[in-house]
């Protein structure tokens, strides 16, 4: 008989996108369900005094948690980890649970397997850890090609080759400065003065709408398919990652990041001056080093291929199998 595994889904888009990478990876070998959670304002207590509870959830808009309990549970972030706890309090110890990031060093003893990214291992003591680079993703090969081939056919008004731009914007406690917008405006204008062709960009709702305007500036005149933020159209993320001859994507976003080096094409970062964390900047230059990405000033930017697709999620789904 087929195992079963639960997936708890919470209102975090980027923790939601990673576990959609491993339920893809995992494809039939599991039945997985989706369980929706919805956290109250108690959810931000820490870990050690929810304990192995559901303090912190809306159990009335979540969904109801019952047996016949799940021979695993993944928990997609610290908020979600004592609901995991709680499932596997129920089954008497049945319930295994697979844990994505690092949850804290509360109840780690309960947690079967802990997928931690390399950049977060310095405080990853004790426990089932497994350390990956980046973080688990969508771009599978096959999204990859159904995505070519469905935007091509949008993009195609606009002259080759395509150049995607993926741009994110201010972190915790670092804002978006006007000066990393005008020098990323001006690097994105180098490259494509070298390249030719056209743009395919994004914004988010992090980089800021002066922000915005100091790039779109700079690249005033060139054919451009744009999705900024706040554009009311379907969103062709997956299209600029499959459709861009190289990639450029700000370093300020794990997730984005790693999705932009999961689409097999040449990647390029901007890093910008006074910005990113010390996290943000070892997780780049782990990219670099494994041949997954370039920095935009590189002056090899442009000659970069990649030597591989980063696919953690398909490393997990092996790590996984070891344990079903």
């Amino acid at each position: 008989m087929k195992k079963t595994m639960w997936a708890l889904l919470d209102d975090r888009m980027g923790s939601i996108g990673q576990a959609k990478g491993v339920i893809l990876a995992l494809g039939d070998l599991v039945n997985v369900e989706e369980k929706k959670i919805v956290y109250t304002r108690w959810a931000k207590l820490p870990n050690c005094l929810k304990g192995r509870s559901l303090i912190g959830i809306n159990e009335e808009e979540s969904t109801h948690l019952e047996a016949p309990w799940p021979d695993f549970v993944l928990s997609i972030s610290r908020r979600t980890t004592p609901i995991a706890r709680w499932i596997k309090k129920q089954s008497d110890g049945k319930t295994k649970i697979i844990q994505l990031m690092h949850p804290g060093n509360c109840g780690l003893k309960d947690l079967d397997l802990v997928i931690v990214s390399e950049h977060d291992a310095k405080k990853s003591k004790g426990g089932n850890f497994f350390f990956i680079t980046g973080c688990p993703h969508r771009v599978s090969k096959e999204v990859i090609l159904q995505a070519k081939e469905k935007w091509e056919a949008v993009f195609s008004r606009l002259p080759k080759p395509w150049l995607s731009v993926i741009i994110g914007g201010s972190i915790k406690g670092r804002p978006f400065s006007m000066e990393n917008a005008q020098t990323l405006g001006q690097e994105i204008k180098n490259i494509h003065q070298k390249m030719g062709g056209s743009i395919l960009i994004s914004t988010s709702r992090r980089t800021g709408a002066e922000a915005e305007k100091v790039i779109m500036e700079e690249l005033k005149g060139i054919p451009a398919y744009t999705y900024l933020w706040g554009e009311k159209k379907e969103n062709p993320i997956m299209g600029f990652y499959a459709c861009g001859d190289k990639i450029i994507v700000t370093g300020d976003s794990v997730s984005m990041a790693s999705e932009a080096c999961g689409s097999g094409n040449p990647v390029l970062i901007f890093e910008g001056k006074n910005w990113l964390s010390a996290k943000h900047k070892r997780f780049i230059r782990s990219l670099y080093a494994k041949g997954y990405a370039i920095a935009l000033e590189d002056n090899d930017a442009l000659e970069f291929v990649p030597q591989r697709r980063l696919d953690p999620a398909q490393e997990i789904m092996e790590k996984i199998k070891d344990i079903i």
